[in-house]
């Protein structure tokens, strides 16, 4: 049991649900200010359950597509991949694969239908749910991924941040506002930043296999300047957010994380070693995880 616990890599869950706290919230937030507007708990925990089955069968595809690729070798830098180790077999992780799209599918399915019932809109979240099981199985994962030319930043930014986000406040509330995109795109990129620091810490074995990531593709030094414009980007996208639409001054809670994504750019910014960064990926994604905790919280109080 403990070879899968670490092949789900649970330590990636919070950042997954970060979007769907923040949407949520938003909702919560929504229907305080305009009656007509709802929030519903049941959408929540529905939210939360797709999501993080959508992060597992990424994970799941991602250790197996980088064995098949080649990508997971002796020298990789971080944690050992199950199937690469052979603590789980190519057979096996094929087949925990379908099993969690299926049970992700039959999640998002009762979701999309207990929040919009059968219409226009239950067909178009379909087509979104259809295309996030997608993307989380080929970011790696099969023939020609996404992920090996440099598209993976794109697909984080929008399933982490603008599906995430939208699309959880267009459940609750069956409406779309555009000061949502706000923390929408806040989210999506300090996600996307997650993923460059992965990628800059594995830039030589990416380099070296094939896999042609953002980073591969402009080098490190511009990697570390694209790094620093999605957390600088983000974080302004949620000050700006939190300037129109709250007017207590403990509403902006949120604040006490920005300290953890300055020592955070610091430390990336004068790295010299790739290898270095492995702790960065957790420090990000914590502290990402805290920002939406605090900023829900802020929605909440507001």
């Amino acid at each position: 049991m403990k070879h899968w616990l670490s092949a789900f890599r649970l330590r990636t869950l919070p950042l997954a649900v970060s979007s769907i706290l923040v949407g949520s919230a938003l909702a919560l937030l929504a229907n305080h200010s305009w009656p007509t507007y709802r929030f519903s708990g049941a959408v929540l925990a529905l939210a939360l359950l797709t999501a993080i089955l959508l992060q597992i069968l990424s994970n799941l595809a991602n250790d197996l597509g980088d064995h098949q690729h080649g990508t997971d070798n002796k020298e990789r830098v971080g944690p050992q991949r199950s199937v690469q180790s052979g603590a789980i077999s190519a057979a096996a992780m094929k087949r925990a694969m379908i099993i969690c799209g299926v049970l992700a599918f039959i999640s998002g399915c009762a979701l999309i239908t207990m929040a919009l019932g059968f219409s226009i809109p239950t067909l178009a979240f379909l087509a979104l749910g259809l295309a996030a099981i997608g993307a989380a199985v080929k970011y790696t994962f099969g023939q020609n991924p996404y992920g090996y030319a440099g598209l993976g930043d794109v697909s984080v930014f929008l399933f982490f941040g603008i599906v995430g986000v939208c699309g959880t406040f267009y459940l609750h509330t069956e409406t779309f506002e555009r000061l949502v995109l706000l923390p929408a795109a806040a989210f999506g990129m300090l996600s996307a930043g997650v993923l460059n620091v992965n990628n800059m810490r594995d830039i030589v074995n990416d380099a070296a296999s094939g896999k042609r990531t953002l980073v591969v593709r402009m080098g490190s030094k511009t990697a570390k300047t694209y790094h620093a414009l999605l957390i600088v980007t983000g974080t302004l996208c949620l000050i700006l957010f939190a300037a129109i639409a709250f007017n207590q001054w403990y509403e902006w809670v949120f604040l006490l994380a920005l300290p953890g994504f300055v020592v955070h750019l610091k430390r990336v910014l004068t790295n010299t070693e790739p290898r270095l960064l492995d702790p960065q990926l957790k420090t990000l994604a914590l502290t990402t995880f805290l920002t939406a905790i605090l900023f829900s919280l802020g929605l909440i109080l507001a």
